[in-house]
């Protein structure tokens, strides 16, 4: 009688049913896995475009320049600032004594319509320079003249100097540089009330402001004397 020979169940097959379940649970665990990868790589992301927007727009806006102010103009002096005048200082020069008795004079004049109305006779008879040619005759003069300084406020606009005996005559000084003229002819005409307005600041009747003798008519020297 032959010996059958034991069969031997193979060790390494496994039924299906037996297979199928660890297949599972891996499959499970690589999912849970990659869904704890998903939430971690969320929470380390950097921030929301809408967050760097902002930031954009706050850099933009950060990086605007200002406006650029425009300079201011420079406070205007001589004749240019004829109404921003507020005050005038005057004092009276006396060249020579005989035959007058005026005393000396300095005084401030703060009334505003006086102020501006002499500063602008000045500057109308320096503006229209007489042009006369030949020899002016003069009357008698006894070196009477008045001179000054126009402000507003403590800034000064100009100094002046007025001739008032013999013939008249105007000068303005501003900015380094002097205008004059004898007051006869064209500026004469052009600055009528320079001897009412000077007086007017002075606070005394124009026949005041020199002797008599000493006027000369501006209209000209070949009409009489007033």
């Amino acid at each position: 009688m032959e010996l059958m020979e034991r069969g031997v169940r193979p060790s390494s097959m496994m039924s299906p049913r037996q297979v199928r379940g660890p297949v599972l649970a891996v499959l499970l665990c690589s999912a849970l896995a990659g869904c704890g990868s998903v939430a971690a790589s969320q929470a380390a992301a950097p921030a929301t475009p809408a967050a760097s927007a902002t930031g954009s727009a706050t850099s933009v806006t950060g990086s605007v320049a200002p406006a650029t102010s425009a300079t201011p103009a420079a406070p205007a002096v001589g004749c240019a600032s004829v109404n921003q005048a507020t005050s005038v200082t005057v004092r009276r020069i006396m060249h020579l004594v005989e035959p007058t008795r005026m005393g000396a004079l300095s005084m401030t004049q703060r009334k505003t319509a006086l102020v501006r109305a002499l500063f602008g006779q000045f500057c109308n008879a320096v503006a229209h320079a007489d042009t006369q040619k030949g020899t002016v005759a003069c009357p008698a003069d006894f070196g009477i003249s008045y001179s000054g300084t126009f402000y507003d406020g403590s800034r000064a606009l100009a100094k002046f100097v007025y001739g008032a005996s013999g013939c008249q005559t105007v000068s303005i000084t501003a900015g380094g540089t002097t205008q004059s003229t004898m007051v006869l002819g064209t500026a004469s005409a052009a600055a009528p009330r320079l001897r009412a307005d000077m007086a007017a600041v002075l606070g005394v009747p124009a026949s005041m402001l020199a002797p008599p003798q000493s006027q000369v008519n501006p209209g000209g020297p070949k009409k009489p004397l007033r």
